[in-house]
């Protein structure tokens, strides 16, 4: 047997607050007061309630609606609130005096909710305190940095019941959380006008029938969500059933929903606005609480502060920029200039010499190659620069673009300038070879016979006794920008060096994907005429390396957690042709050297 909603709301009043008044409850909940006599008769009937008093068998059927726990997800990466998620997870800062994921814990606790468990992943350390000052229970994703919050409800599939859903950087004006539920429901608000949420479209009794991505004058997704223990048993099986499909890593939970939202029986729970606050950007969330800069604990804002000489108030306009293999970067406004925050990356202080990179970044400045520079701490990583505005990359098929990047490598290669700072790419690989040996044992297939050949082509390559000069090592499209008047930029200069002058090109070759024909006509751009076989055999030489030295970099970076992506066999596969390429050129005979000319 199942309670009507009218019924379930009589014997949830009786629970609460022993008060059977059927005028009051008709009042409370907007139902008529002929259908709540009706609802008092059929649970008289049945042996809920008797002599206005809810009974054993009532306080049974009413238990089936209790709320068993609460799920709070806190794993993900937040990088929509860059910088201060690189400092720490959104759920942990301190809005209106209160930290957010405290202060829905504590509301939770309010409403009767004690078995709660806090979902970690980025950061997750940072959360640990909970479990002693509030009370909670930890549960740890391990997949959060390549799935998307499916794999946090995944990690707690067990314990899937009557339960909340809470994301952990809510901010609720209200408490919304009760100790007995209905239904399943999800929270919504409405919006008037164009909007980018997630709009509703309801059928009979408020049963979500339908959700699309944008619209408008409609009722939106927003805040937590409840399962009870029929649905949670219906969405189990399905995030298990889906969960090893490709297509689900990247889905929310609550696309898999909408997915099979016809199997599905979840209603919409409206709540008034001001009472649920989802924050997507920093900016928001200082509407919220104009205070928030003054008082947040982040020592980025305090280099920003003290680097531009201002107020932590009079930074804004922050948004992530794309991120990068190595570092985090993200943009902010002071007044009206526009600058760029860079974070370094995990792990980078094992295998950048900060020092190299500001030396070199001062010679860029002075050169003209790079004037977005502003500061860089040196001994913590961090940088700020100025924001090239409608800028574009280099696109390595346009022919123009690339020659103009050679000649700014030959400009740079021809300064009389000496650094302390040195790079070799096989003395590179070696050192992230011995990094990757940390991490455990090379099980790769083919390494080490690679390892040898790129050995002898260096021995090889180092004969020919080329200029060692400064040198970027990081010289491919995605470091060159060109603003709005077509004047081109080389930025990021973390790996630069005193080198082998074809250091360069062999970077830009292997990270722009050129073809062998392509290749060539970069280096006679670079000369300024056709290179001889000497120059092509060194050059490709150093193709092999690069891509060698980036192959080793790259088993690194995964092998600490971060993923590479396609780059992995893009350098791996530049290694493999052009170190076979430039060994066969160096073992040729004198018949071969005479026809190239």
């Amino acid at each position: 047997m199942h309670l009507t909603r009218i019924e379930f709301e009589f014997l949830r009043a009786l629970m609460l607050y022993g008060d059977n008044r059927q005028r009051k409850l008709a009042a409370e909940t907007g139902l008529s007061l002929g259908s709540v006599n009706a609802a008092k008769k059929n649970l008289e009937k049945n042996g809920f309630i008797e002599n206005g008093k809810i009974t054993l068998s009532g306080c049974k059927m009413l238990d089936r609606y209790r709320v068993n726990n609460a799920i709070v997800m806190a794993a993900g990466l937040s990088s929509r609130f860059a910088p201060i998620s690189y400092e720490k997870p959104k759920g942990l800062l301190r809005v209106r005096g209160e930290v957010l994921i405290e202060r829905q814990i504590r509301q939770l606790q309010e409403a009767g909710v004690s078995d709660i468990t806090v979902v970690v992943g980025y950061k997750k350390e940072h959360f640990f305190y909970l479990e002693d000052e509030l009370g909670v229970q930890i549960a740890v994703n391990s997949e959060f940095a390549f799935r998307n919050n499916n794999s946090s409800l995944m990690a707690v599939s067990e314990k899937l019941g009557n339960t909340y859903i809470c994301s952990s950087d809510d901010y609720f004006t209200e408490n919304p959380f009760e100790q007995y539920v209905f239904q399943p429901y999800y929270a919504a608000e409405y919006r008037e006008g164009s909007t980018a949420e997630w709009c509703l479209t309801t059928g009979s009794g408020g049963r979500i029938v339908g959700v699309e991505v944008g619209g408008r004058d409609s009722l939106v997704m927003i805040g937590h969500a409840y399962f009870d223990h029929a649905f949670s048993q219906l969405f189990v099986k399905v995030l298990t059933d889906e969960y090893a499909l490709p297509l689900t890593a990247d889905k929310l939970w609550e696309e898999l929903y909408v997915d099979h939202i016809k199997e599905f029986n979840m209603v919409v729970r409206p709540y008034d606005p001001g009472i649920i606050y989802e924050f997507d950007t920093l900016d928001e969330l200082r509407k919220f609480d104009p205070e928030f800069l003054s008082n947040v604990d982040s020592e980025i804002f305090n280099n920003i502060a003290t680097t531009l000489h201002c107020d932590k108030k009079d930074i804004c306009n922050i948004f992530p920029l794309k991120q990068g293999l190595t570092n985090l970067s993200c943009h902010f406004s002071v007044n009206d200039s526009e600058y760029v925050y860079r974070h370094p990356g995990v792990g980078t202080e094992k295998i950048i010499n900060r020092y190299g990179e500001v030396a070199a970044q001062k010679v860029a400045k002075e050169l003209g190659l790079d004037e977005t520079f502003i500061y860089e701490d040196p001994e913590k990583g961090w940088k700020i620069s100025h924001f090239i505005p409608n800028c574009r990359q280099l696109d390595p098929k346009n022919t123009n673009q690339v020659q103009r990047a050679m000649q700014m490598a030959r400009k740079l290669h021809r300064e009389k300038v000496s650094l302390d700072q040195r790079f070799d790419f096989f003395a590179e690989s070696k050192h992230y070879e011995e990094l990757l040996g940390d991490e455990g044992s090379i099980d790769v297939t083919g390494f080490y016979e690679l390892a040898r050949k790129a050995e002898r082509l260096k021995s090889l390559a180092d004969g020919d006794r080329a200029p060692i000069c400064l040198t970027h090592n990081d010289f491919f499209m995605l470091n060159f920008l060109i603003d709005e008047r077509d004047k081109m930029y080389l930025i990021d200069w973390e790996y630069a060096g005193m080198s082998d002058y074809a250091s360069d090109f062999g970077t830009f070759v292997v990270c722009c994907q050129l073809s062998e024909q392509e290749a060539r006509q970069a280096l006679s751009f670079y000369f300024g005429q056709e290179p001889t076989f000497a120059d092509v055999r060194h050059n490709f030489a150093y193709v092999g390396l690069a891509g060698w030295c980036w192959y080793v970099w790259a088993l690194f970076k995964e092998a600490e957690g971060e993923l590479v992506g396609e780059w992995l066999y893009i350098y791996y596969s530049y290694a493999k042709e052009y170190i076979d390429k430039a060994l066969a050129l160096y073992d040729c005979d004198e018949r071969v050297k005479g026809s190239w000319a």
